[in-house]
């Protein structure tokens, strides 16, 4: 591995200079030991890993933790020139954050539920008021007292009793999303001695007040595996089995549905559904609503004495509605209510007395249906051309009023309730952004045709008085897996970034579902190139119709996205100056060959099992630490927690390992390693952008902007 350089000035289009703050250094990258390895596949096929041994599912070899704290040490080092431009990015990100906030509150069982924050504390407050808001308050969790003295914790999930009297709740104080679930007297205030260790974060209590269904993980792969129920003062290793589930392919998930008649379990894959059902005044036996099938996925709700099913049977790729009769055992006492559209993609749906809200998506936008009773339907009017739009909090049934929100890239996150008798429209609350002047900033909608003739939709945010004359800097992020649509949300930090000239754009690839069900069909399993081919292919354009100079162009993504990012540096190398990857999926073959991997066995459907060599050839082709070769690649910032379950931390270490040996450039590569968290980062919320600010101050220098105004 070589020594990092002094970066070396670049030229732009209209010949203007950019030059980085950093300053030549004496600090070398880590340079980590080989070891032969051979990962093999069952048909026969073999790759030579050299790293694999940073792997350690215990995180106790002291080789590795001393390679991932000299990366650090490292980082520290070339990044040192840049604190004072990320104190300032730090600062200016956190004066736009009104530290006193509070969410809408919302009514459910005689209270008024909430959640606010407190000057200059990280953690949350949940809480409520009996009757209005006008009565006392009530502390549910005081998450700061919860998290004092611990690097990391988080509050995954809380449910209260049905008397109002009880509180389970799930914690995580280390970053593995292995949870604790713990009990709460609300009357007295009092944390009861149960505690239920090894969990997901998914509780839900049965009527009796006393009895809590819970979803166990399995302490290996973390798959959520059988759902227990536990009694308050039983010892939880008696703790009854309810379900176990033996397919290792399915999530499970606990519930309650809409008219707090059954508890249901739900199990899903990438490609298929079941769920099960008990009255929860009684949950002794759990009914099949519907048996699974290949390809056919469901999610239900009951009301007003029915089921309602979001479907994609029979041929409904963009899900259809249904109703089943109340004892429904069988997709043959299923009755088609909304019909399937090849234009209109059904998202999800809440149930009213007086109508049915349905959350839909059309060329690439959301909206939201209000289908009344009379079977007329009309749509909640947007006021951008680009804009995210979804169902809100909608504790009560009994009410004409729907709660839903609303955001653009220049539209802080707005909730708003509409009356859907009247048409009267009320702002409940705008996020507070200090400073923040929306009429400065101009969102945009376009579409670029990626080389296979389709249409991609992007969305673009910059500030007044940028100029289309290709000499800007860019900021393009992404993700395109597992349906997972990225649509057009404010950011606050992303300001920083567009006060100082950059547009952002989101590219809309293949791989999510914008665009409906075919648009991640496209981009999943051998259609997965799309995915990275489409973001390469908006780049392209966006450059050539100006939008910014061809060696001024960054990409983010994260997780998944973290295989975007590794697929296009391959791919496409000369066409980003900088890749910033937070927490990649980036050594795909070797993860997907290894079941006892966290959620391997689940995403077979989503990248195809290399188990079986059309799908290992496939994979191979594209996964980002076997196609690193002798060549210069971009600038890179890699970031990672050592706990992370989803994306394990040795990923990106062999990636960034591997990276270095090869790479023939002169641009930094950073690998940054969070010794406390996991896949989601430092827990809290100031700490977070202590992260961001580093890597966005890494970014901004890479473009030219490392200026401290």
């Amino acid at each position: 591995m070589k020594p990092l350089p002094a970066l070396l000035a670049a030229t732009l289009l209209m010949t203007t200079s950019i030059s980085t703050t950093f300053a030549a250094t004496d600090a070398t990258p880590p340079d980590v030991a080989k070891k032969p390895h051979v990962v093999k596949a069952p048909f026969g096929a073999e790759r030579q890993d050299e790293y694999y041994w940073l792997r350690d599912d215990d995180r106790k070899n002291p080789q590795m933790l001393d390679y991932l704290k000299a990366e650090n040490a490292y980082a520290d080092a070339v990044l040192a020139p840049l604190k004072p431009l990320q104190d300032t990015l730090y600062k200016e990100i956190v004066a736009r954050i009104k530290q006193d906030d509070a969410s809408v509150p919302y009514r459910e069982r005689g209270y008024w539920y909430y959640t606010r924050y407190e000057t200059g504390k990280d953690y949350p407050i949940h809480a409520r008021r009996k009757g209005s808001m006008d009565a006392p308050e009530e502390v549910l969790l005081d998450v700061n007292a919860l998290a004092e003295g611990k690097g990391y914790y988080s509050v995954g999930d809380w449910d209260v009793s049905q008397d109002n009297q009880l509180l389970a709740y799930v914690d995580d104080a280390v970053g593995r999303r292995q949870y604790t679930i713990r009990f709460k007297d609300l009357a007295t205030g009092k944390v009861l001695p149960d505690e239920i260790t090894g969990v997901s974060p998914n509780v839900v209590w049965a009527d009796d007040n006393k009895t809590l269904f819970y979803v166990e993980n399995d302490p290996e792969t973390l798959l959520t595996v059988r759902v227990k129920k536990h009694v308050l003062g039983t010892p939880a290793a008696q703790d009854a089995l309810v379900y176990e589930e033996h397919d290792d392919s399915f999530y499970m998930g606990v519930g309650r549905t809409r008219d707090d008649q059954y508890i249901t379990i739900g199990v899903h894959s990438t490609v298929s559904s079941e769920e099960r059902y008990a009255p929860a005044a009684d949950p002794k036996t759990f009914t099949v609503l519907a048996p699974r099938a290949r390809d056919v996925e469901y999610d239900a709700d009951h009301f007003d004495g029915r089921w309602v099913i979001r479907t994609n049977a029979d041929g409904a790729t963009n899900f259809k509605l249904v109703t089943a009769p109340d004892n429904a055992t069988t997709r043959k006492q299923w009755k088609d209510w909304i019909a399937h559209s090849e234009s209109v993609y059904i998202d999800g749906f809440e149930l009213f007395d007086g109508f049915t809200a349905i959350g839909e998506r059309s060329e690439g936008l959301e909206r939201i249906r209000l289908l009344n009773k009379d079977g007329k339907s009309e749509f909640v009017k947007a006021d951008e051309p680009a804009y995210s739009m979804g169902l809100d909090v909608n504790a009560e049934h009994d009410t004409p009023w729907l709660r839903y929100s609303y955001t653009s890239l220049t539209t802080p996150a707005t909730t708003y309730e509409l009356n859907t008798v009247t048409g009267e429209r009320r702002l409940m609350k705008q996020q507070p952004v200090l400073g923040y002047d929306p009429s400065k900033y101009t969102t945009e909608r376009l579409w670029v045709t990626a080389r296979d003739g389709t249409k991609v939709p992007v969305s673009l945010v910059y500030k007044h008085g940028f100029k289309k004359d290709g000499t800007a800097a860019l900021l393009q992020y992404g993700y395109g897996s597992y349906g997972a649509s990225m649509d057009p949300g404010f950011s606050g930090p992303v300001v920083s970034l567009l006060d100082r000239g950059m547009v952002y754009a989101i590219a809309h690839i293949r791989g999510g579902e914008e665009m409906g069900r075919a648009w991640y069909d496209n981009g999943k399993l051998l259609n997965k190139k799309n995915t990275f081919t489409d973001f390469i292919d908006v780049t392209e354009a966006l450059v050539k119709q100006g939008y910014a100079a061809k060696d001024r162009v960054a990409a983010m993504g994260g997780s998944a996205g973290g295989l975007l990012m590794g697929a296009i540096t391959n791919m496409a190398p000369d066409d980003y100056r900088v890749i910033i990857s937070q927490v990649p999926f980036v050594d795909v073959v070797t993860t997907m060959l290894d079941p006892t991997i966290p959620l391997t066995t689940n995403e077979y459907d989503e990248w195809g099992n290399p188990e079986k060599k059309a799908f290992y050839d496939y994979i191979v082709a594209y996964s980002p630490y076997d196609n690193l070769k002798a060549r210069a690649y971009p600038a890179m910032f890699v970031g990672t927690g050592l706990w992370d379950s989803q994306v394990q931390y040795w990923e990106p270490a062999k990636y960034v390992a591997r990276l270095r040996d090869l790479d023939t450039g002169k641009q930094p590569v950073v690998f940054r390693t969070n010794m406390e968290a996991g896949h989601g980062g430092k827990s809290g919320r100031f700490r977070r952008y202590q992260e961001m600010s580093e890597y966005y101050a890494f970014m901004l220098d890479q473009l030219g902007l490392a200026k401290i105004n």
